[in-house]
This record gives structure tokens, C-alpha cells and sequence, in this order.
């Protein structure tokens, strides 16, 4: 074990989703980046049967032994269900954990503060371990993935572990497998607007996520070469007799995000990027999921209106959305852009791509 001085200092980026907002969960791909807004997890080993988690930045603090099961007290208890996570993939723990954890990320606001958090305390948990191992970034947000939502049978996707354990720009798709490709990241500055508007992603989540699901079930058994992955919008009009208005909007909505992120694949990979064209594919995504998939709000439709008139190039809701943050992307005046959103939206920054999880110092044996 460890002496006293071994501490370990863990820290992770938050995210924002670029392209594909509401499409990983369907197994089609997304385009997210990490952010210079970051959660740290640092502490020690103790010679103690009990972990300490100080949390300064809600004014609470959790204690709670290890044992081969922790129960959970409550919804979503990630701090535990890491723990039993890694537990059954073998790792152990001789001993206790003090550790606080302090964050930068805005919370419950679409921005992965909890992901991050998961991310950062399982790479925490993994070389704090008796087996002391340090994971690639991939396998930790495997287990951050089965954390968060496995664990609690949650709607959501992967696209956030592995944007914030990874860092900085990813295409990621799952179908049949996942594949992550790595894109040179953007120098260029985003403006990340907090509307301080309350959150309802599980909500959200279920209501987008299963209406999709249901629709794509009722297609398939009367349309068996139904393929989400490959129709275009043009083709939907086969289906109106099949579907209510709601249910067209839905899946025009889903199946143009999906050609939009396809476009900004292309647009991100090329050699020299065309600012304006991304921008313009950022706004079309915003008004699919605005007027289609409806999870805007009015106070962030007028948010992303100032940045525009300020001279940002594209902007759109980040998250599952009805609430929480935007982003706009300006890459050539983004103090004027920041000065106009914080009119509306005070708690709003300047933010650039970063890096994935990271130690940010170990000392001692590890």
C-alpha cells in the first residue's frame, strides 16, 4: 500500500456534441469534442475500511465502506456503481479512500458534468486499486458507459464517456461495432451559454429515444428493408399513410441529422476547413432540433439569435436538450459573441477543444 504522500489528482474534460445530437443511442454516428471545462477527482489511500468523498462544490460530503456489493441510497448513485463496476471486473481495494472531487463544468446542462465525473473517477479508482493499473482511454469509458447507464438501465448513449475520456474531437459509430476515429481538433474558440433553464434529459431522453424506436418497430414489420442508416429524407414520403404528423417530424428530424453529421464528417476532415459551411451545418442541425424533434427552448433560441447577430457562424443546443446550454462557434470574434450571449445568459465562457482524461500529477510509486 501506498504511503500517506501517494496522491493521485485525475482530472476530466466536459463535452459538447458538434453533430448527431439524439442519434447515438440509435447506433448512428456523432461528432462530439471535449471542452476546457474539466472535473478533478484527488486523493490517497488510507489505512481505513471506509471511502471519503468530499464534493465542495454542492456542500456534501459521502462515506461509505467497499464491500463486493454497495448498495445503492439513491437514483443514478454513480459513485458506488463504479465501484461495483470495477469490482466485478476484477479490480480490488485493501484499505479506504479520501478524495475530493471539484468541478468546473456546468451542471445538469447537457454538458457530461456527471460522464466527466464517472470518467474521471474511474480512471481515479483503476491505478488507485491494489492492481495500481492504468487503463487506455477507451476501456474506461467502457466502464463508464455500464457505470452510468447499464447499471441503471438509463436512455442515454456512449457518445459522452468516450468524447471525455478520449478528448478532443471523435466521430464516434457503434453499429455493428464501435469505431472511433480521431479528428484533428479545432483551434477555433466556442462559446458555451448556460440558460440556467432546468433540465429534464431522462425525460427528454425517453420521450426522443422510444418514440424513434417505436416508430422504426412499426416500419420494420411492414416495411422489412426499412434501414434508419441508409434512407434519406427524400424517401420518407412512402411512409406518410403510416405515421401521424408528429411521428414524420420525429423521423424526418432523426434521418436529417444523421445526413448532417455525414456532411460535417466530410467537412472536418478536409485539409483546410470551411468555417462558414460548418457553421451553416450547425445552424440547419439546430433548426431540426428545434422545429422537429422540439427540445429547444425559447430563452436558448434567443441566445443562439444574439450570437449569430454578434458574428458567430453556427450555433446549436448541446445536449438531449429543454433546456441547459448552447454553444456557437466563433472562431474569428468569440470575445464580441461572449459579450452579447452573457446579456441574456451571464454564466456563459469562452471554451476550446482539450484533451481526454488525464493524471494531472502522481506522486509516489505509481
Amino acid at each position: 500500500m501506498e504511503g500517506p504522500d501517494s496522491i493521485i489528482k485525475i482530472s476530466t474534460p466536459g463535452r459538447i456534441c458538434l453533430f448527431g445530437e439524439h442519434q447515438d443511442y440509435l447506433k448512428l454516428p456523432v461528432i462530439a469534442a471535449a471542452i476546457s471545462k474539466r472535473v478533478a477527482v484527488e486523493g490517497k489511500r488510507i489505512n481505513e475500511d471506509l471511502v471519503r468523498i468530499q464534493l465542495p462544490d454542492i456542500n456534501e460530503e459521502d462515506r461509505f465502506q467497499i464491500i463486493p456489493e454497495i448498495p445503492y441510497l439513491k437514483e443514478r448513485d454513480y459513485l458506488r456503481s463504479a465501484l461495483n463496476i470495477l469490482q466485478r471486473a476484477g479490480f480490488t481495494f485493501t484499505g479506504g479512500i479520501n478524495c475530493t472531487v471539484k468541478g468546473e463544468i456546468p451542471i445538469n446542462t447537457g454538458t457530461s458534468s456527471s460522464s466527466a465525473l464517472i470518467v474521471a473517477w474511474i480512471n481515479f479508482l483503476s491505478r488507485i486499486s491494489d492492481q495500481k493499473q492504468i487503463l487506455p482511454a477507451e476501456k474506461i469509458a467502457e466502464l463508464a458507459y455500464k457505470s452510468e447507464v447499464l447499471e441503471f438501465s438509463e436512455p442515454g448513449g456512449m457518445m459522452d464517456h468516450y468524447s471525455t475520456a478520449i478528448g478532443g474531437i471523435i466521430h464516434l459509430s457503434s453499429d455493428p461495432f464501435i469505431r472511433i476515429e480521431k479528428i484533428k481538433p479545432l483551434d477555433s474558440a466556442f462559446i458555451l451559454g448556460n440558460s440556467e433553464e432546468p433540465k429534464d434529459t431522462t425525460g427528454i431522453l425517453a420521450r426522443v429515444k422510444q418514440g424513434v424506436i417505436r416508430i422504426i418497430s412499426g416500419l420494420k414489420e411492414r416495411y422489412p428493408e426499412f434501414d434508419l442508416r441508409n434512407i434519406s429524407p427524400e424517401d420518407l414520403s412512402i411512409y406518410e399513410k403510416d405515421l401521424t404528423h408528429d411521428e414524420m417530424n420525429l423521423l424526418n428530424g432523426t434521418i436529417t441529422n444523421r445526413v448532417i453529421t455525414e456532411q460535417a464528417f466530410k467537412v472536418l476532415k478536409s485539409e483546410s476547413i470551411d468555417h462558414s459551411l460548418l457553421g451553416k451545418l450547425l445552424n440547419r442541425h439546430q433548426a431540426v432540433l428545434r422545429n422537429d424533434l422540439k427540445i429547444s427552448t425559447e430563452k436558448i433560441d434567443r441566445m443562439i439569435n444574439t450570437a449569430l447577430d454578434a458574428g458567430a457562424l453556427g450555433c446549436k443546443i448541446n445536449g438531449s436538450g429543454g433546456g441547459g446550454c448552447m454553444f456557437a462557434y466563433a472562431p474569428f470574434n468569440p470575445e464580441k459573441v461572449l459579450e452579447a450571449v452573457r446579456i441574456i445568459a451571464p454564466d456563459s465562457y469562452i471554451v476550446y477543444v482539450d484533451e481526454g482524461t488525464r493524471s494531472e500529477n502522481i506522486t509516489g510509486i505509481l
